[in-house]
Protein backbone atom coordinates (compact mmCIF):
# COMPACT_ATOMS: atom_id res chain seq x y z
CA UNK A 1 0.00 0.00 0.00
CA UNK A 2 1.27 3.48 -0.89
CA UNK A 3 1.98 5.65 2.13
CA UNK A 4 1.54 9.40 2.31
CA UNK A 5 4.74 11.25 3.25
CA UNK A 6 4.40 14.35 5.42
CA UNK A 7 6.96 17.11 5.96
CA UNK A 8 7.07 18.29 9.57
CA UNK A 9 8.76 21.26 11.23
CA UNK A 10 7.89 21.47 14.92
CA UNK A 11 9.33 23.74 17.63
CA UNK A 12 10.26 22.87 21.21
CA UNK A 13 11.23 25.59 23.73
CA UNK A 14 13.73 25.36 26.59
CA UNK A 15 15.09 27.36 29.50
CA UNK A 16 18.77 27.42 30.48
CA UNK A 17 18.08 24.54 32.84
CA UNK A 18 15.82 22.35 30.73
CA UNK A 19 18.01 22.56 27.61
CA UNK A 20 20.62 20.23 29.16
CA UNK A 21 18.43 17.15 28.67
CA UNK A 22 17.83 17.98 25.00
CA UNK A 23 21.55 18.64 24.57
CA UNK A 24 22.52 15.22 25.93
CA UNK A 25 20.03 13.58 23.57
CA UNK A 26 20.96 15.60 20.47
CA UNK A 27 24.72 15.35 20.95
CA UNK A 28 24.55 11.72 22.13
CA UNK A 29 26.24 12.47 25.45
CA UNK A 30 24.29 9.77 27.32
CA UNK A 31 25.55 6.22 27.76
CA UNK A 32 22.00 4.87 27.55
CA UNK A 33 18.64 6.20 26.34
CA UNK A 34 15.02 5.88 27.39
CA UNK A 35 14.31 5.58 23.67
CA UNK A 36 15.09 1.87 23.19
CA UNK A 37 15.43 2.37 19.42
CA UNK A 38 18.71 4.33 19.63
CA UNK A 39 21.47 2.14 18.17
CA UNK A 40 24.73 3.60 19.52
CA UNK A 41 26.76 1.54 17.03
CA UNK A 42 25.17 3.63 14.27
CA UNK A 43 25.78 6.97 16.05
CA UNK A 44 28.94 7.71 13.96
CA UNK A 45 26.54 8.05 11.00
CA UNK A 46 24.93 11.11 12.60
CA UNK A 47 25.76 14.27 10.63
CA UNK A 48 26.56 17.66 12.19
CA UNK A 49 25.81 20.57 9.87
CA UNK A 50 26.86 22.85 12.73
CA UNK A 51 28.66 21.53 15.78
CA UNK A 52 28.67 23.09 19.25
CA UNK A 53 32.19 22.71 20.64
CA UNK A 54 31.13 23.68 24.17
CA UNK A 55 27.77 23.33 25.93
CA UNK A 56 24.62 25.07 24.70
CA UNK A 57 24.58 27.32 27.78
CA UNK A 58 28.25 28.22 27.40
CA UNK A 59 27.61 29.19 23.78
CA UNK A 60 24.66 31.35 24.86
CA UNK A 61 26.84 33.09 27.46
CA UNK A 62 29.49 33.71 24.80
CA UNK A 63 26.91 35.39 22.54
CA UNK A 64 25.61 37.52 25.42
CA UNK A 65 29.08 38.54 26.64
CA UNK A 66 30.11 39.58 23.13
CA UNK A 67 27.00 41.75 22.80
CA UNK A 68 25.74 39.73 19.85
CA UNK A 69 22.44 39.03 21.67
CA UNK A 70 20.77 40.47 24.75
CA UNK A 71 18.91 38.92 27.70
CA UNK A 72 17.72 42.34 28.85
CA UNK A 73 14.40 42.17 30.69
CA UNK A 74 14.20 38.35 30.77
CA UNK A 75 13.72 36.30 33.93
CA UNK A 76 16.13 33.49 34.85
CA UNK A 77 13.52 30.87 33.89
CA UNK A 78 12.67 32.43 30.52
CA UNK A 79 12.55 30.31 27.34
CA UNK A 80 15.80 31.23 25.59
CA UNK A 81 16.40 28.19 23.36
CA UNK A 82 14.31 27.02 20.41
CA UNK A 83 14.72 23.54 18.94
CA UNK A 84 13.26 23.00 15.48
CA UNK A 85 12.84 19.34 14.55
CA UNK A 86 12.57 18.64 10.82
CA UNK A 87 11.11 15.30 9.84
CA UNK A 88 9.57 13.18 7.06
CA UNK A 89 8.39 9.56 7.17
CA UNK A 90 11.29 7.08 7.10
CA UNK A 91 9.71 5.35 4.11
CA UNK A 92 10.21 8.53 2.06
CA UNK A 93 14.00 8.31 2.42
CA UNK A 94 14.09 4.56 1.93
CA UNK A 95 12.38 4.92 -1.45
CA UNK A 96 14.56 7.84 -2.60
CA UNK A 97 18.08 6.67 -1.77
CA UNK A 98 18.27 6.08 1.97
CA UNK A 99 21.11 7.59 4.02
CA UNK A 100 22.82 9.57 1.24
CA UNK A 101 19.52 11.10 0.14
CA UNK A 102 18.68 11.99 3.76
CA UNK A 103 22.00 13.85 4.12
CA UNK A 104 21.23 15.99 1.05
CA UNK A 105 17.65 16.61 2.15
CA UNK A 106 18.57 17.77 5.66
CA UNK A 107 21.49 19.89 4.46
CA UNK A 108 18.87 21.93 2.57
CA UNK A 109 16.63 21.88 5.66
CA UNK A 110 19.57 23.27 7.67
CA UNK A 111 19.93 26.16 5.21
CA UNK A 112 16.21 26.80 5.67
CA UNK A 113 16.80 26.99 9.43
CA UNK A 114 19.65 29.46 8.86
CA UNK A 115 17.26 31.62 6.87
CA UNK A 116 14.58 31.41 9.58
CA UNK A 117 16.73 31.90 12.69
CA UNK A 118 19.86 33.62 11.37
CA UNK A 119 23.01 31.56 10.79
CA UNK A 120 24.81 33.35 13.64
CA UNK A 121 22.06 32.38 16.09
CA UNK A 122 22.19 28.62 15.44
CA UNK A 123 24.05 26.72 18.15
CA UNK A 124 23.80 23.15 16.87
CA UNK A 125 22.34 21.25 13.91
CA UNK A 126 22.58 17.46 13.81
CA UNK A 127 20.87 14.80 11.69
CA UNK A 128 20.15 11.63 13.65
CA UNK A 129 20.67 8.44 11.67
CA UNK A 130 20.85 5.97 14.57
CA UNK A 131 17.19 5.61 15.65
CA UNK A 132 15.62 2.39 14.39
CA UNK A 133 12.13 2.50 12.90
CA UNK A 134 10.77 -0.79 14.23
CA UNK A 135 7.60 -0.85 12.13
CA UNK A 136 9.42 -0.41 8.80
CA UNK A 137 12.25 -2.71 9.88
CA UNK A 138 9.68 -5.44 10.36
CA UNK A 139 8.01 -4.60 7.05
CA UNK A 140 11.22 -4.46 4.95
CA UNK A 141 13.04 -7.27 6.75
CA UNK A 142 16.15 -5.12 7.23
CA UNK A 143 17.20 -2.24 9.52
CA UNK A 144 15.42 1.00 8.58
CA UNK A 145 16.49 4.15 10.40
CA UNK A 146 14.43 7.23 11.16
CA UNK A 147 16.35 10.18 9.71
CA UNK A 148 15.47 13.58 11.21
CA UNK A 149 17.18 16.89 11.99
CA UNK A 150 17.53 18.72 15.33
CA UNK A 151 18.38 22.44 15.08
CA UNK A 152 18.95 24.35 18.34
CA UNK A 153 18.95 28.14 17.98
CA UNK A 154 18.47 31.37 19.89
CA UNK A 155 15.18 33.17 19.05
CA UNK A 156 16.33 36.72 18.29
CA UNK A 157 14.34 39.79 17.26
CA UNK A 158 15.57 43.30 16.53
CA UNK A 159 14.45 45.76 19.21
CA UNK A 160 14.77 49.55 19.27
CA UNK A 161 15.47 51.16 22.65
CA UNK A 162 13.92 54.66 22.82
CA UNK A 163 15.00 57.67 24.83
CA UNK A 164 12.58 58.14 27.76
CA UNK A 165 11.25 61.27 29.48
CA UNK A 166 14.11 61.05 31.97
CA UNK A 167 16.48 62.09 29.19
CA UNK A 168 17.97 65.55 29.89
CA UNK A 169 17.93 66.46 26.21
CA UNK A 170 14.17 66.73 25.63
CA UNK A 171 14.63 66.72 21.87
CA UNK A 172 15.78 63.09 22.04
CA UNK A 173 12.66 61.77 23.81
CA UNK A 174 10.98 59.08 21.73
CA UNK A 175 13.86 58.73 19.30
CA UNK A 176 16.00 55.60 18.97
CA UNK A 177 18.72 55.33 21.57
CA UNK A 178 20.12 51.98 20.45
CA UNK A 179 19.17 48.81 18.55
CA UNK A 180 19.71 45.43 20.21
CA UNK A 181 19.24 41.79 19.24
CA UNK A 182 16.73 40.80 21.91
CA UNK A 183 16.16 37.15 22.81
CA UNK A 184 12.40 36.66 22.79
CA UNK A 185 10.58 33.45 21.91
CA UNK A 186 7.10 35.03 22.05
CA UNK A 187 8.01 37.86 19.66
CA UNK A 188 9.97 35.58 17.33
CA UNK A 189 6.94 33.31 16.91
CA UNK A 190 4.18 35.90 17.03
CA UNK A 191 0.94 34.99 15.22
CA UNK A 192 0.10 36.94 12.06
CA UNK A 193 -3.12 38.57 10.82
CA UNK A 194 -5.11 36.44 8.35
CA UNK A 195 -5.64 38.20 5.01
CA UNK A 196 -8.14 37.49 2.23
CA UNK A 197 -7.28 37.12 -1.46
CA UNK A 198 -7.26 40.93 -1.87
CA UNK A 199 -4.83 41.38 1.04
CA UNK A 200 -7.45 42.73 3.44
CA UNK A 201 -7.56 41.70 7.14
CA UNK A 202 -10.11 38.99 7.99
CA UNK A 203 -12.32 39.24 11.10
CA UNK A 204 -14.79 36.86 12.75
CA UNK A 205 -18.48 37.55 13.40
CA UNK A 206 -17.58 39.37 16.64
CA UNK A 207 -15.18 41.68 14.85
CA UNK A 208 -12.10 40.00 16.29
CA UNK A 209 -9.10 39.65 14.00
CA UNK A 210 -8.43 36.12 12.77
CA UNK A 211 -4.84 35.02 13.29
CA UNK A 212 -2.58 32.40 11.74
CA UNK A 213 -0.37 30.54 14.21
CA UNK A 214 3.32 31.17 13.62
CA UNK A 215 4.15 27.45 13.70
CA UNK A 216 1.60 26.84 10.96
CA UNK A 217 3.31 29.47 8.83
CA UNK A 218 6.65 27.79 9.56
CA UNK A 219 5.23 24.53 8.22
CA UNK A 220 4.10 26.32 5.07
CA UNK A 221 7.50 27.95 4.51
CA UNK A 222 9.41 24.70 5.11
CA UNK A 223 7.25 22.75 2.68
CA UNK A 224 7.55 25.48 0.03
CA UNK A 225 11.32 25.84 0.50
CA UNK A 226 12.02 22.11 0.17
CA UNK A 227 9.70 21.87 -2.84
CA UNK A 228 11.50 24.79 -4.50
CA UNK A 229 14.79 22.95 -3.87
CA UNK A 230 13.53 20.10 -6.03
CA UNK A 231 12.33 17.61 -3.42
CA UNK A 232 9.00 15.97 -4.28
CA UNK A 233 6.64 13.13 -3.28
CA UNK A 234 5.60 14.58 0.09
CA UNK A 235 2.94 16.95 1.35
CA UNK A 236 2.75 19.54 4.10
CA UNK A 237 2.44 17.77 7.44
CA UNK A 238 0.31 18.27 10.51
CA UNK A 239 1.90 20.23 13.36
CA UNK A 240 2.75 18.09 16.37
CA UNK A 241 3.11 14.83 14.41
CA UNK A 242 5.51 12.58 16.25
CA UNK A 243 4.49 9.11 15.13
CA UNK A 244 7.95 7.78 14.38
CA UNK A 245 9.21 8.62 17.88
CA UNK A 246 6.87 6.06 19.47
CA UNK A 247 8.80 3.67 21.66
CA UNK A 248 9.18 0.14 20.22
CA UNK A 249 7.24 -1.48 23.05
CA UNK A 250 4.62 1.25 23.03
CA UNK A 251 4.18 0.69 19.30
CA UNK A 252 3.46 -3.01 19.77
CA UNK A 253 1.20 -2.44 22.77
CA UNK A 254 -0.73 0.20 20.83
CA UNK A 255 -1.29 -2.14 17.88
CA UNK A 256 -2.21 -5.10 20.09
CA UNK A 257 -4.61 -2.96 22.09
CA UNK A 258 -6.33 -1.83 18.90
CA UNK A 259 -6.71 -5.46 17.80
CA UNK A 260 -8.04 -6.49 21.20
CA UNK A 261 -10.61 -3.68 21.17
CA UNK A 262 -11.71 -4.75 17.70
CA UNK A 263 -12.07 -8.38 18.79
CA UNK A 264 -13.99 -7.40 21.92
CA UNK A 265 -16.37 -5.33 19.82
CA UNK A 266 -16.98 -8.24 17.46
CA UNK A 267 -17.62 -10.65 20.35
CA UNK A 268 -20.20 -8.26 21.79
CA UNK A 269 -21.87 -8.02 18.40
CA UNK A 270 -22.09 -11.84 18.07
CA UNK A 271 -23.45 -12.17 21.60
CA UNK A 272 -26.17 -9.63 20.81
CA UNK A 273 -27.13 -11.56 17.65
CA UNK A 274 -27.23 -14.82 19.61
CA UNK A 275 -29.46 -13.28 22.30
CA UNK A 276 -31.90 -12.06 19.63
CA UNK A 277 -32.10 -15.55 18.09
CA UNK A 278 -32.79 -17.18 21.48
CA UNK A 279 -35.83 -14.92 21.97
CA UNK A 280 -37.63 -17.14 19.45
CA UNK A 281 -36.74 -20.41 21.21
CA UNK A 282 -40.15 -20.83 22.85
CA UNK A 283 -41.94 -20.00 19.64
CA UNK A 284 -39.89 -22.63 17.78
CA UNK A 285 -40.89 -25.29 20.35
CA UNK A 286 -44.54 -24.29 19.88
CA UNK A 287 -44.31 -24.92 16.14
CA UNK A 288 -43.48 -28.60 16.77
CA UNK A 289 -46.92 -29.10 18.39
CA UNK A 290 -48.99 -27.56 15.59
CA UNK A 291 -51.66 -29.58 13.71
CA UNK A 292 -52.99 -33.12 14.01
CA UNK A 293 -52.78 -36.07 11.65
CA UNK A 294 -55.92 -37.18 9.74
CA UNK A 295 -57.22 -40.68 10.26
CA UNK A 296 -56.12 -43.17 7.61
CA UNK A 297 -53.87 -40.46 5.99
CA UNK A 298 -50.39 -39.05 6.28
CA UNK A 299 -51.64 -35.48 5.88
CA UNK A 300 -51.68 -33.03 8.75
CA UNK A 301 -54.63 -30.77 9.45
CA UNK A 302 -53.93 -27.21 10.60
CA UNK A 303 -56.20 -24.58 12.00
CA UNK A 304 -56.14 -21.34 9.94
CA UNK A 305 -54.31 -19.46 12.71
CA UNK A 306 -51.75 -22.25 13.06
CA UNK A 307 -51.19 -22.26 9.30
CA UNK A 308 -50.53 -18.51 9.31
CA UNK A 309 -48.10 -18.88 12.21
CA UNK A 310 -46.26 -21.73 10.47
CA UNK A 311 -45.83 -19.67 7.27
CA UNK A 312 -44.55 -16.77 9.33
CA UNK A 313 -42.01 -18.97 11.15
CA UNK A 314 -40.93 -20.58 7.88
CA UNK A 315 -40.09 -17.19 6.42
CA UNK A 316 -38.19 -16.25 9.55
CA UNK A 317 -36.34 -19.58 9.36
CA UNK A 318 -35.12 -18.88 5.84
CA UNK A 319 -33.81 -15.46 6.97
CA UNK A 320 -32.27 -17.05 10.07
CA UNK A 321 -30.44 -19.66 7.96
CA UNK A 322 -28.82 -16.89 5.95
CA UNK A 323 -27.87 -14.93 9.08
CA UNK A 324 -26.46 -18.06 10.75
CA UNK A 325 -24.35 -18.78 7.66
CA UNK A 326 -22.93 -15.25 7.69
CA UNK A 327 -22.48 -15.44 11.44
CA UNK A 328 -20.44 -18.64 11.19
CA UNK A 329 -18.18 -17.03 8.58
CA UNK A 330 -17.60 -14.03 10.79
CA UNK A 331 -16.88 -16.26 13.80
CA UNK A 332 -14.25 -18.10 11.73
CA UNK A 333 -12.65 -14.76 10.82
CA UNK A 334 -12.77 -13.76 14.47
CA UNK A 335 -11.01 -16.95 15.54
CA UNK A 336 -8.28 -16.26 12.98
CA UNK A 337 -7.86 -12.73 14.34
CA UNK A 338 -7.63 -14.06 17.91
CA UNK A 339 -5.02 -16.61 16.86
CA UNK A 340 -2.97 -13.87 15.18
CA UNK A 341 -3.20 -11.69 18.30
CA UNK A 342 -2.13 -14.60 20.48
CA UNK A 343 0.82 -15.16 18.15
CA UNK A 344 1.88 -11.53 18.56
CA UNK A 345 1.51 -11.84 22.31
CA UNK A 346 3.67 -14.99 22.32
CA UNK A 347 6.28 -13.09 20.29
CA UNK A 348 6.46 -10.34 22.92
CA UNK A 349 6.71 -12.98 25.67
CA UNK A 350 9.55 -14.67 23.77
CA UNK A 351 11.47 -11.38 23.41
CA UNK A 352 11.11 -10.52 27.11
CA UNK A 353 11.58 -14.01 28.60
CA UNK A 354 15.21 -13.37 29.59
CA UNK A 355 14.19 -10.23 31.45
CA UNK A 356 11.41 -11.99 33.38
CA UNK A 357 13.66 -15.00 33.98
CA UNK A 358 16.23 -12.65 35.52
CA UNK A 359 13.53 -11.14 37.73
CA UNK A 360 12.47 -14.62 38.83
CA UNK A 361 16.06 -15.67 39.69
CA UNK A 362 17.24 -12.43 41.28
CA UNK A 363 14.48 -9.85 41.55
CA UNK A 364 16.43 -7.65 43.96
CA UNK A 365 19.50 -7.57 41.73
CA UNK A 366 17.42 -6.62 38.70
CA UNK A 367 15.64 -3.96 40.72
CA UNK A 368 18.94 -2.61 42.07
CA UNK A 369 20.49 -2.60 38.58
CA UNK A 370 17.74 -0.46 37.06
CA UNK A 371 17.47 1.70 40.17
CA UNK A 372 21.19 2.45 40.06
CA UNK A 373 20.97 3.15 36.34
CA UNK A 374 18.09 5.59 36.72
CA UNK A 375 19.50 7.12 39.92
CA UNK A 376 22.82 7.78 38.20
CA UNK A 377 21.10 9.56 35.33
CA UNK A 378 18.98 11.54 37.78
CA UNK A 379 22.03 12.49 39.88
CA UNK A 380 23.88 13.65 36.77
CA UNK A 381 20.89 15.80 35.86
CA UNK A 382 20.65 17.23 39.40
CA UNK A 383 24.40 17.87 39.52
CA UNK A 384 24.31 19.80 36.23
CA UNK A 385 21.30 21.76 37.45
CA UNK A 386 23.14 22.52 40.71
CA UNK A 387 26.24 23.73 38.85
CA UNK A 388 24.09 25.83 36.53
CA UNK A 389 22.21 27.30 39.49
CA UNK A 390 25.49 28.10 41.26
CA UNK A 391 26.68 29.92 38.13
CA UNK A 392 23.46 31.92 38.03
CA UNK A 393 23.72 32.79 41.76
CA UNK A 394 27.41 33.70 41.39
CA UNK A 395 26.64 36.00 38.45
CA UNK A 396 23.76 37.55 40.36
CA UNK A 397 25.98 38.08 43.42
CA UNK A 398 28.69 39.65 41.26
CA UNK A 399 26.15 42.06 39.76
CA UNK A 400 24.83 42.98 43.23
CA UNK A 401 28.37 43.55 44.52
CA UNK A 402 29.15 45.72 41.50
CA UNK A 403 26.01 47.79 42.09
CA UNK A 404 26.83 48.11 45.79
CA UNK A 405 30.39 49.13 44.98
CA UNK A 406 29.15 51.75 42.49
CA UNK A 407 26.70 53.02 45.11
CA UNK A 408 29.47 53.38 47.70
CA UNK A 409 31.72 55.13 45.20
CA UNK A 410 28.92 57.56 44.38
CA UNK A 411 28.26 58.20 48.09
CA UNK A 412 31.98 58.65 48.69
CA UNK A 413 32.11 61.19 45.86
CA UNK A 414 29.19 63.14 47.35
CA UNK A 415 30.95 63.31 50.73
CA UNK A 416 34.23 64.56 49.27
CA UNK A 417 35.26 68.23 49.92
CA UNK A 418 35.60 68.88 46.17
CA UNK A 419 32.00 67.80 45.50
CA UNK A 420 30.66 69.85 48.43
CA UNK A 421 32.63 72.91 47.24
CA UNK A 422 31.28 72.61 43.67
CA UNK A 423 27.78 72.23 45.01
CA UNK A 424 28.15 75.30 47.27
CA UNK A 425 29.51 77.36 44.37
CA UNK A 426 26.59 76.30 42.18
CA UNK A 427 24.06 77.39 44.78
CA UNK A 428 25.97 80.69 45.30
CA UNK A 429 25.61 81.50 41.62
Amino acid sequence: MSKTNYSVARVETYTKTSITKAERHNERKNKSYSNMNVDLEQTPNNIHYKRCDSTYNEKLKELVDSGQVSLRGLKDNAKVFDEIIFDINSDYFEKHGGYEFAKEFYEKAFHFAEKEMGAENIISAVMHADELNTALTEEYGKPIYHYHLHVVAIPVVTKEIKWTKRCKDKSLIGTTKEVINQISHSKKWKSEQLLDNQGNPVYDEKGKAKLIKSYSLLQDRFYQYMSDCGFRDFIRGVKGSNQEHLDNLQFKIKKDTERLESITSQVKEKQSTFDNIMKFDKQIKGVSNLGKQKKFSKKIELAPQDYDNLVKYAKKGIVADKEIYELNNRIDNLRNAVDKWKSLYDEIVEKTKDYFHAIKLAPQKVFDFFKNLFDKEKQEELEKQRIEQEKILAERKAREEAREKAKLEKQKLKNSPEYKKRRADRYAR
